[in-house]
């Protein structure tokens, strides 16, 4: 009995080693057309543990700006640039099969810039939109933003809502666009609803909880954030996330945000999954998928 018990366990974990395997070899198969045999992508795609992928990766785009000054070309170069790191990183992070992917893209403080700034920001936001969306939609992407949209021009909301819309019933990765967002601003809005909603129960201000909270939050609905990538080396999070970031592991690269392509993305995930993640116990935690 006790050999047949161990028999049972033995097969049970090579059952499972070949699934995640397979699920390993699956997900490689992703980057066979895009990444070449022996190129330094593909010795990092060959480090990657397959178990322990992040769920939940965000990004903050930054430096744009910093990078084409130093080029001796006018910043809006450096946004323009900025589209194919965008690219860049919704390619990896589906074929890596991420569940989720939150750009930083325009926040509540990014309306202090010039004006001509502001605009060409939008417009190559809109062009983004309309240029990308037939990829993202290919590739089962469901695209969303968070942030206070309702500001935002006309003509930006109804690319949005065309995006929302065409990719609405995907089941692949959730690409957010954080726009007109500010991690502040999320955190009094989700108090706002949260209160409203115990008004409307006839409960007690106070009865206020996390869990009730993290249920008005702009990402409800989306994993917990697990990893947060820093470019341009700064030692900042910008108001991003706030909330979201309390657990999250933060990973920071010199790379300005115009130049990160896959190598970026892959070298970050892999720095991530040589931490031991605690959440303020003493154990290891693996993440679940």
């Amino acid at each position: 009995m006790i050999d047949s018990i161990g028999s049972s366990s033995k097969n049970e974990t090579a059952r499972l080693h070949k699934s995640r395997l397979d699920f390993g070899n699956l997900l490689l198969a992703n980057f066979s057309e895009v990444v070449k045999k022996g190129s330094h992508d593909d010795r990092l795609l060959a480090s990657i543990d397959w178990d322990r992928l992040p769920r939940h990766v965000a990004i903050i785009m930054d430096r744009n700006g910093r990078c084409v000054a130093q080029r001796g070309q006018p910043r809006i170069a450096g946004h323009r640039a900025g589209v194919e790191a965008v690219r860049a990183a919704v390619d990896t992070g589906a074929r890596l099969g991420l569940k989720a992917l939150t750009l930083y893209a325009f926040s509540t403080e990014n309306w202090k810039r010039p004006r001509y700034e502001v605009d060409a920001l939008m417009r190559m936001l809109r062009k983004y939109l309309r240029l990308e969306l037939d990829e993202i939609d290919k590739h089962n992407i469901r695209f969303q933003t968070i942030g206070r949209t309702a500001e935002l021009a006309p003509s930006v909301r109804g690319d949005i809502s065309k995006g929302l819309e065409r990719t609405s019933g995907n089941t692949g990765m959730i690409l957010t666009v954080a726009l007109n967002y500010g991690g502040r601003a999320e955190i009094v809005d989700a108090c706002v609803a949260a209160v409203r909603k115990l008004q409307k129960e006839g409960k007690p201000a106070d009865e206020l909880s996390e869990a009730r909270l993290a249920a008005e939050l702009y990402t409800q609905g989306l994993p917990e954030l697990d990893l947060l990538v820093r470019t341009s080396g700064e030692l900042r999070i910008s108001n991003f996330l706030l909330w979201q970031n309390a657990y999250a592991e933060i990973y920071v690269t010199e790379t300005l945000w115009p130049d990160f392509r896959r190598v970026h993305l892959l070298e970050a995930v892999i720095d991530y999954q040589q931490r031991s993640r605690r959440f303020g116990g003493l154990k290891l935690v693996v993440n679940a998928k």
